[in-house]
């Protein structure tokens, strides 16, 4: 079997806990791969999302390491499969694969909960504001580029706003939503994007004023996308160089706690609606 060589988060991610399911019992690959038929180099594959894995394998692992949370082992194996019938495989090859990898984390979530401060939810943004983004890189991206990214960004929204819409949390600080991004028009028409969403019934947006002050993680674009267990649970984190995705059990309890501090200084929900609403009227 030849080695994927551009694993996806989800392969990755069910990699890993096979992985950490071993260490548990402290079974290194060698004595790992002697019960399962396999050799070290497939095991190590196997772990980093490289190979495939059947759902019926995934039980035959967990069953080997000696786990018996069934509710994981579950989870686990809902995680089998390929790239099929998923729609963000049409732009693979075409912008950074970094995307497609937010996309399949939104797509795979039970929940999200995010907390921005410079840029507003992709999830919400209308045509004109995230064209307005791309085109703020530097180097320029070529003018297809840009596009697809936009297409890629309106497609994303789905997951909230399409058959099956995630329940979404979000929290997002005043200056972006100060931050006229595209003009004043287009800010304007975006802000009232932002205002439609709240009213669907599985969208939380909240704010955070200037006169809150300071709070943990001030300053950083984060996403926490739960999974269907604990042990599961995903946070991604933009930053120059790419997407960046933390999945250790002390980093993602760090981040649960970061979170709801940061829920603790944002408005409530209606007078964070109220808050947007005050910024539209502005002159």
């Amino acid at each position: 079997m030849a080695p994927k060589q551009s694993p996806t988060v989800r392969q990755r991610r069910l990699g890993t806990q096979l992985r950490r399911l071993r260490e548990a019992v402290g079974m290194n690959a060698v004595e790992a791969g002697g019960l399962l038929g396999a050799d070290r180099t497939q095991i190590s594959n196997i772990e980093a999302g490289r190979f495939g894995i059947s759902a019926e394998r995934v039980r035959r692992f967990a069953a080997i390491y000696e786990c018996e949370d069934t509710a994981l082992v579950d989870a686990l194996v809902a995680m089998t499969g390929g790239r099929k019938g998923r729609w963000w495989e049409e732009y693979r090859g075409k912008i950074p694969p970094g995307f497609l990898d937010v996309s399949e984390l939104e797509h795979d979530a039970l929940r999200l909960h995010t907390v921005q401060t410079a840029h507003l939810p992709g999830l919400f943004q209308i045509e004109e504001h995230a064209r307005a983004i791309f085109d703020l890189i530097v180097p320029a991206l070529p003018r297809l580029e840009v596009e697809l990214r936009v297409a890629h960004r309106m497609a994303r929204q789905s997951v909230v706003m399409g058959p099956n819409p995630r329940p979404y949390f979000g929290v997002i600080h005043e200056a972006a939503l100060r931050m006229e991004i595209g003009g004043r028009d287009v800010a304007r028409r975006q802000l009232q994007a932002l205002l439609a969403a709240t009213e669907r019934d599985n969208v939380t947006l909240r704010v955070i004023p200037f006169s809150a002050g300071g709070f943990p993680m001030a300053g950083d674009t984060i996403l926490y996308a739960e999974a269907a267990h604990l042990q599961l649970d995903t946070v991604h984190l933009d930053s120059p160089a790419g997407a960046v995705f933390v999945d250790s059990p002390t980093q993602l309890a760090n981040f649960r706690r970061r979170m709801a501090m940061v829920e603790k200084v944002a408005l409530p929900e209606a007078a964070s609606t109220d808050f947007i609403r005050s910024i539209v009227r502005e002159p």
